[in-house]
């Protein structure tokens, strides 16, 4: 096995080397050009969300958190986890008024309350990077304040989006953040709740993740 593995890779490696691959720029051309005006690109990113069930609220960077409790409260959502180190953590955490659903900080390792998670958590809150008009995405960018489960876990995804954070295309995200020169393990894009037709080809939304994904523009 190993003299027919050898003779196998060497006929490989003499292919290659007989006939090398030009490489061919990459022409990016197309997704430069792409353009929307500011306020198209919000009307975009709503009607294409929208069309597969997330749900938009108005809000202004004085009063989102006061809007997210009602929102919540209005749901019937009892708890709400939420990342502490972060800046939207700070908010919450200043702003929440009594009476409201439970605040649960998300400041443990998972497997020290991976049951409350699963089980007793109706609502994550996580920042966005921003939004993007051509496919009506939200990109998040979890880290260790930040972790994904957040946005995965919960029944309810309250997903924060500052109204100048929009761009056209994702090459724009990738290009403009400079994501060559570092990643997180994993970034996410989000258009709606969790949906799959497994069962019959029948689609249903909330089988496997959040049941409502709820976008709070802060302009």
């Amino acid at each position: 096995m190993s003299d027919a593995r050898s003779s196998i890779l060497a006929s490989l490696r003499a292919s290659r080397d007989a006939h090398p691959v030009e490489t061919v720029a990459s022409d990016f051309t197309v997704l430069r050009e792409k353009r929307w005006g500011p306020a198209e690109r919000l009307e975009r990113v709503k009607r294409m969300m929208e069309a597969v069930h997330t749900e938009f609220v108005d809000a202004t960077e004085q009063d989102w958190p006061a809007v997210v409790q009602a929102f919540l409260k209005d749901a019937g959502a009892k708890t709400v986890l939420y990342a502490p180190a972060t800046e939207a953590g700070a908010r919450l955490e200043s702003s929440w008024a009594d009476g409201g659903p439970e605040l649960v900080r998300y400041d443990r390792p998972v497997d020290e309350f991976k049951e409350e998670m699963f089980t007793g958590i109706d609502a994550g809150i996580t920042q966005t990077l921003g939004a993007i008009a051509d496919t009506g995405s939200l990109v998040l960018w979890p880290s260790a304040d930040e972790p994904r489960l957040l946005s995965l876990v919960p029944h309810i995804h309250i997903a924060l989006l500052k109204a100048d954070a929009l761009y056209d295309t994702f090459w724009q995200v990738m290009t403009e953040n400079r994501w060559a020169e570092g990643m997180p393990t994993n970034a996410l894009l989000i258009s709606g709740p969790s949906k799959t037709a497994d069962i019959e080809q029948t689609l249903a939304y909330g089988v496997h993740g959040p049941k409502r994904l709820i976008v709070v523009v802060i302009r």
